[in-house]
């Protein structure tokens, strides 16, 4: 791997030096924003009854939007690794978030697999490939893939504002840094001084998105920027006056009941409005495609408000949520638009997943993977000219082989074929079967009464496994069945 690195180096080395020459204005800009925990039904233009989106559900109708697209993973960076190499998460030895790969839990019947904690050097990223042909390149927000010597610089980003290690900010407030949770350590969000009391954090990470937008403007250089926002994941805080006007609309019978979740992803939509405009003002809105995504299923872990314990989100009809392989956990909003490319509204029913943004972005910015690159995903540039089409895919698969809290999961893997889904949990070899179609909150499992598509889909999740050199959960030889939880 390290002489195919030094040679990918010098290949980037080189077309980076003339890359400023060789960009032309017909090469699109890439813009891809990507929010932190937001549920597949947390916007309009999927169906929220209390949350206000009115900027994400404009991008809606003026693009394509899947209504099945997935997370490679239901935790947020073995997706953005995914996403940024085209390689599915059990490929790439990344299964689960960069601190939860220090050590898992040692008193169940399983010991978590091994996960790097960094995304390797050696693996290119799809900013390289267009640093390569001239981009501008440019990560705001959050990276949460690897320590300083693995930061968004090493990985073929010019620009860097935010972005560390870690996978949540101490708080959504200027100055953006403290010790009051995660056990106390000191967190902070880097690059984001000579602030003002009040500021909130999806704000400024806008303002610094706007930055870039203008710097490559006024450089007439393409640019990919990447817009990792860390809205709506916890701590949950919000600008008082939005959870005020949110709180108001609270009535019996919604699903989203948290004012202050409610009131982040209004924030967050403020900011795709805010970068659209900005697009448009500078003369780039024609060429530039925006992608926007949510990393993992909704978050249904409770924060206490007004003295009571109110869950984040609600992802019905989906069962279940983020850390888990249900529908709840892996389904996430999926948005593009291109002008020119893209017909105004299109609806895409087909089954996708965020890892073909990597060689979909390549292709659309001329990047096109060499044959023999290996990736996992797919070209969706069909989809988007054509929403009603299909994808010659066979199956997606998951493998999550850790422990989640809220809501308790234990390790497992599942594959997606048409509209039957598969989950096999490792720690007592059972299986879950579900038809999609029928079926789509995963109520009635179906592995006892269908035995035989059972076993086959059971068969062609542990070859693919075997492919991609999963890693695996092993007995905990500690482990004693009156200390299970």
């Amino acid at each position: 791997m390290n002489n195919a690195r030094h040679t990918w180096a010098a290949v980037v080395i080189a077309a980076f030096v003339s890359g400023a020459a060789m960009a032309s204005a017909a090469q699109p800009n890439v813009v891809v924003i990507l929010a932190d925990d937001l549920g597949a039904h947390d916007l309009g233009c999927y169906g929220a009854d209390l949350h206000e989106t009115p900027h994400v559900d404009r991008l809606a109708r003026e693009g394509v939007r899947f209504t099945q697209a997935y997370a490679p993973s239901p935790v947020c960076t073995p997706t953005r690794a995914a996403l940024l190499t085209g390689k599915h998460p059990a490929r790439l030895g990344i299964t689960i978030w960069s601190e939860g790969s220090v050590r898992g839990p040692t008193d169940r019947r399983l010991l978590q697999a091994a996960s790097w904690h960094d995304l390797p050097l050696g693996e290119v990223t799809l900013a390289e490939r267009l640093q390569a042909a001239g981009y501008l390149t440019a990560l705001v927000g959050k990276w949460h893939l690897g320590d300083a010597a693995h930061a968004p610089e090493t990985q073929g980003f010019e620009v860097n504002i935010g972005g560390t290690h870690w996978g949540a900010p101490q708080t959504y407030f200027w100055p953006y840094r403290g010790t009051r949770g995660f056990g106390g350590e000191f967190r902070y969000v880097p690059h984001l001084g000579m602030g003002r009391p009040g500021e909130y954090l999806t704000d400024r990470l806008t303002d610094e998105a706007l930055r870039v937008i203008d710097h490559a403007a006024e450089a007439k250089r393409p640019f990919f920027l990447y817009l990792a926002h860390h809205a709506p994941h916890t701590p949950l805080e919000a600008k008082p006056a939005a959870v005020a006007r949110y709180r108001a609309k609270l009535r019996p019978g919604l699903k989203h009941q948290n004012p202050v979740y409610a009131a982040m992803v209004g924030s967050l939509d403020e900011s795709v409005g805010r970068v659209l405009s900005r697009l448009n003002r500078r003369g780039l809105g024609r060429n530039t495609i925006v992608v926007f995504a949510g990393d993992n299923g909704g978050y249904l872990g409770t924060a206490p408000y007004e003295g009571r314990a109110i869950p984040a989100t609600d992802n019905w009809p989906l069962r279940s949520g983020k850390g888990t392989l249900y529908e709840g956990g892996l389904r996430v909003p999926l948005l593009v638009k291109w002008p020119g490319v893209t017909s105004a509204g299109g609806v895409c029913d087909e089954p996708v997943v965020l890892t073909d943004l990597f060689r979909t972005l390549a292709v659309l910015a001329r990047q096109a993977a060499s044959a023999d690159e290996p990736s996992d995903g797919l070209d969706l540039g069909p989809l988007l000219r054509n929403p009603r089409g299909r994808l010659d895919r066979e199956a997606l698969f998951f493998h999550y082989p850790h422990y989640y809290h809220a809501p308790p999961s234990t390790p497992a893997s599942a594959v997606r074929r048409g509209e039957w889904k598969l989950i096999e949990w490792f720690e007592d070899n059972r299986v879950e079967l579900y038809n999609l179609r029928e079926d789509p909150s995963e109520e009635r499992d179906l592995a006892t009464r269908l035995s035989g598509k059972a076993e086959a889909l059971r068969g062609q999740l542990q070859e693919w496994r075997a492919a991609v050199g999963a890693r695996m959960p092993r007995p905990n030889p500690e482990f004693k069945a009156s200390a299970s939880p």
